[in-house]
């Protein structure tokens, strides 16, 4: 073998080596959340005007790497009780004619596709869960690092008809909105 064919496969194998430290230093992987510096809000129109709440307890089994965003998997459990409407009506909302806490204390959600989009950016595709009844949702979700943290942001707009929420004399959208959106921001620690 000529020096100069050993030189250029040095040479390669060298700049294949930076090349996988490079993407290796820049892989990250997330396998747990901060609940203390995420947020799981809603936003709904009450009588056309806009009203806003949150819930204040939640979990999530998670497993995200940059590098490898088609692998990852994300499950969220809501406790329903938790539920803060900035109101006197937090009650209300655990009654049975919509979340019916005391039968379905908490919503699912879990994920079934994560699809790269742009740079940061992913499609998801998921079951979410409530009073028992699943339905499909899809929306877009933003990721960025300051750190050992990642934060994963969007929203989605779901339609309470189709979990039975507000039952009765609630199911018309005359006082209170079939659009609810949800708005999260769920910040992941990073095992670096």
């Amino acid at each position: 073998m000529s020096q100069k064919l050993v030189y250029k496969s040095s040479i390669a194998i060298c700049l294949w080596m930076a090349g996988l430290s490079f993407s290796q230093a820049f892989a990250t992987e997330y396998k747990s959340i901060a609940s203390d510096k995420s947020t799981i809000a809603f936003t709904f129109k009450q009588m056309g005007v806009a009203m806003d709440g949150n819930f204040k307890k939640f979990s999530a089994q998670i497993s995200f790497d940059t590098s490898k965003p088609q692998l990852a998997k994300a499950a969220f459990d809501i406790d329903l009780t938790s539920i803060d409407t900035g109101s006197p009506a937090d009650e209300e909302a655990q009654s049975k004619a919509w979340f019916n806490t005391k039968v379905f204390p908490k919503a699912t959600f879990v994920a079934t596709q994560i699809k790269p989009t742009t740079a940061n950016q992913f499609s998801v595709t998921g079951n979410l869960t409530i009073k028992g009844q699943t339905k499909e949702v899809k929306f877009p979700l933003q990721y960025s690092s300051q750190g050992n943290n990642g934060s994963f942001t969007g929203s989605v707009i779901m339609h309470r008809a189709d979990f039975s929420i507000g039952e009765g004399s609630w199911a018309k959208f005359d006082v209170v909105a079939n659009d609810i959106q949800i708005n999260f921001n769920i910040s992941a620690v990073s095992d670096k």
